[in-house]
């Protein structure tokens, strides 16, 4: 006996050895339990962690692949962007002195074009679509499906009914359309 209580008592005559025996075993069986449970709540704890980690990679893998379509996406829409401007632009020659300055994605940008096409681009008959760093001249309706795709790769000129300011000094002074700057 190694419990220096149960000894004394055994000593002293309040229990009998059936009485410690079985004391042991309640003993050992409530230290067996508790040792079990300790195992099945850390067996459900790396259960839980892995449980969360398998839906953290889901949830990072459905965020590749959103990113990864919307890629895709993008990238065939500027494919089908590319293919209307190809095939739909304007020829240009020799022909073609006027340096036409217009605005982009707030940068003045150059374009070579000559009389014709600066009055048809003045009328809002023509646009401007920008293919792998080059502007090319297309036609408005054109133009237009490529704005509905992509804004930011064509520039469309329309004419814009502006109110006149009641202050405005130069009010009766009109702009000519020839105007270069």
């Amino acid at each position: 006996m190694n419990n220096p209580f149960q000894d004394q008592f055994l000593k002293a005559g309040l229990v009998s050895k059936q009485q410690v025996q079985k004391a042991k075993q309640d003993k050992n069986k409530k230290n067996k339990q508790q040792r079990n449970n300790k195992k099945i709540e850390v067996v459900d704890e790396n259960k839980i962690k892995a449980q969360q980690a398998a839906e953290e990679k889901a949830k990072r893998d459905r965020e590749l692949n959103m990113k990864k379509q919307e890629q895709a996406k993008q990238k065939a829409i500027s494919a089908e962007i590319d293919q209307l401007i190809k095939n739909n632009r304007i020829e240009r020659d020799e022909s073609c002195e006027i340096a036409y300055n217009f605005e982009h994605q707030k940068k003045v940008k150059r374009i070579y074009i000559n009389e014709e096409m600066q009055k048809q681009i003045i009328q809002g008959k023509l646009g401007i679509a920008r293919i792998t760093g080059q502007y090319e001249l297309i036609p408005t309706a054109i133009a237009e499906k490529i704005q509905q795709r992509n804004e930011k790769r064509v520039v469309l000129f329309k004419e814009d009914q502006q109110e006149v300011d009641a202050n405005d000094p130069y009010a009766e002074h009109q702009i000519p359309d020839d105007l270069m700057w």
